[in-house]
């Protein structure tokens, strides 16, 4: 048993390797067609479930500063086949879905004060898509669980004493050494793939660092950086603050966007 699933999973790793737009090894395990659809599909239910804000002058402007980034991307790919929604919420909260799919909280809105500081959330978001994150992220919870499952065999096949509390420790281990720091880097590489996003579009990257200042002032009481899925608003200034001289360049050369508030 705990052969066969050793087996698998390299079999798995070997074949599903490639490379980030930052030179970062991802293991992805699913198709770009099967992410579509569910990202396709989520996005559906969740105009089901949240309120759409219905206010015309912000919906352009948060169309318009998606626009601005999805030129950027890879493959030139046209603005009109990316659906972009405006949820009436208090969250602090935006995201993009594969599929394209975008949806931005109104509680965003309040912390994200400016055009610019708006297209870096936008731009951080989108990059989760083109980075494959959330292919990496179901890809390490399969291969965790296999994993898992090969390390259960193993003490079954042994009589291991306290097998569930080793079962229990291993878990945990995972969690916190393996599946969290991994959700960090998909954050810090979102950061910064959104930051050249965003200058490429024409709108001013230390705009980024002036947002997570803002997030930082409301989110007091997270979690310790070791015990998140997201590094510290302290560390994702720092990161940001030492990339300004890699998309400054992109910046200058780039049509400065129009899309007022």
């Amino acid at each position: 048993m705990k052969r066969s699933l050793a087996v698998v999973a390299l079999a798995l790793f070997i074949n599903a390797c490639s490379t980030s737009s930052t030179g970062r090894q991802q293991i992805t395990l699913f198709s770009a067609g099967e992410l579509n659809k569910m990202g396709a599909s989520s996005f559906e239910q969740l105009k089901e479930k949240e309120k759409i804000y219905q206010d015309s002058k912000t919906n352009q402007y948060v169309r318009c500063i998606s626009d601005d980034i999805i030129q950027q991307l890879p493959g030139q790919p046209k603005a009109s086949d990316w659906e972009v929604v405006v949820f009436d919420s208090e969250q602090v909260n935006a995201f993009a879905l594969p599929g394209g799919k975008i949806g931005v909280y109104t509680g965003i809105l309040k912390v994200a004060e400016t055009p610019a500081q708006l297209a870096a959330i936008i731009g951080h978001e989108v990059a989760h898509v083109i980075e494959q994150h959330s292919n990496e992220r179901m890809s390490s919870g399969q291969l965790a669980q296999i994993g898992l499952q090969a390390a259960d065999a193993a003490l079954a096949s042994q009589n291991v004493q306290n097998r569930n509390a080793w079962m229990a420790g291993l878990g945990l281990g995972l969690q916190y050494g393996v599946l969290m720091p991994y959700g960090r880097t998909h954050e810090s590489e979102a950061d910064i793939v959104g930051q050249k996003l965003m200058a490429k579009a024409g709108y001013e990257p230390q705009a980024a660092i002036q947002l997570w200042r803002n997030m930082a002032k409301v989110s007091k009481g997270a979690p310790p950086e070791f015990l998140s899925t997201h590094p510290s608003s302290d560390t994702r200034i720092r990161q940001l603050t030492n990339n300004l001289p890699n998309v400054n360049g992109d910046y200058q050369a780039s049509v400065k966007g129009q899309c007022r508030r």
